[in-house]
């Protein structure tokens, strides 16, 4: 019976170490350069833009990749494959520190890579993709910058640029939680606002075509939420929706310039650079458990006049000259 007390005893304490170190902040030494790893799901502008502010927003804040900091940027090309061996190659080098570019790649290397801080790039909703207890409370070694979009505002802009507004179709990758969340939570504020919505699902870029066709038979307007698989396809979905002459309304400025009409946008690159500044802290010794999840304090107007006028929409005056002002026009 003694030896089996002691026998308990020892595992208390060893389970207890574990949930001790589990919970204490990793500290990145300063006795060697740093290595950071940043995965990316795809190529695309709008996520091209978040790695490069990330870059330079590391170099503001005095980490000069080359110089003082080594950067191992992998793209996984839109294989989720990928990203699992890239992941599990940060874990083999040890990496100080990993980044995130997309919800899919976080949440990937939050399962694969224990033994460092982990940030991220551009997260829409953090929280509800099972990253962090909490937005303001992050409770793990994991925190950064979340590009929910400002729905509220790029609904008033769908409504001004399209008084007789009837029905607005959304269209989502339903695999992805963060877009899916983002569906439903529009929906609701449509609900408030008295605007029908539609919904249409994808599994992957090769649903899109077909779907599309089908969404734009039925609505006056397409909503596209932060959803990188139908933004690396959107030539694809604007191309479909301009048979209809129905304009798409997306979340990102770069995907208004791909033939989109316009949008109430965060800045791709001041998120990166915001990720890259936060990024800089953890490496100076800040806890990611104790920083909240940051965001961009307000969106860009953009606006695509080629595209309103292929489509035979007249755009607001004032919406024009407020893009001018402190926005973009794309032509």
């Amino acid at each position: 019976m003694k030896r089996l007390y002691t026998v308990i005893f020892v595992l208390v304490v060893l389970l207890g170490f574990g949930f001790y170190q589990e919970k204490q902040p990793h500290k990145i030494s300063r006795d060697h350069t740093p290595t950071v790893g940043i995965l990316q799901l795809t190529e695309h502008p709008a996520l091209d833009a978040i790695h490069k502010g990330i870059i330079d927003g590391l170099k503001e804040s005095g980490y000069t990749p080359g110089k003082n900091i080594n950067i191992d940027f992998q793209n996984a090309e839109g294989d989720q494959g990928n990203l699992k061996t890239m992941s599990s190659k940060f874990a083999t080098e040890n990496v100080d520190m990993s980044i995130g570019i997309t919800t899919p790649s976080a949440q990937v290397l939050a399962n694969t890579v224990k033994n460092a801080p982990l940030i991220l790039g551009a997260i829409t909703d953090p929280k509800s993709a099972g990253l962090v207890d909490s937005n303001e409370h992050p409770g793990r070694q994991v925190t950064g910058v979340s590009d929910f979009p400002p729905m509220k505002e790029e609904l008033k802009l769908i409504k001004e640029i399209m008084p007789n507004l009837h029905t607005l179709g959304v269209i989502y990758t339903s695999s992805d939680d963060s877009a899916t969340s983002q569906y439903h939570q529009f929906v609701e504020l449509c609900k408030k606002e008295h605007v029908n919505v539609k919904g249409y699902s994808i599994s992957n870029t090769n649903d899109l075509n077909q779907v599309a066709t089908q969404m734009v038979q039925n609505v006056d307007a397409v909503y596209v939420p932060n959803d990188n698989t139908v933004a690396s396809a959107i030539q694809t979905l604007v191309n479909v929706a301009n048979t209809k002459n129905v304009p798409v309304f997306p979340t990102a400025s770069t995907v208004v310039k791909q033939g989109a009409l316009a949008t109430i946008g965060l800045n791709q690159y001041k998120l990166g650079v915001q990720t890259g500044k936060m990024a800089a802290r953890v490496l100076k010794g800040a806890n990611p458990a104790d920083m909240p999840i940051e965001k961009l304090s307000h969106g860009d107007l953009a606006i695509n006049l080629g595209q309103a006028k292929k489509l035979g929409i007249k755009i607001p005056d004032y919406l024009i000259k407020e893009a001018k002002r402190k926005g973009v026009i794309y032509k």
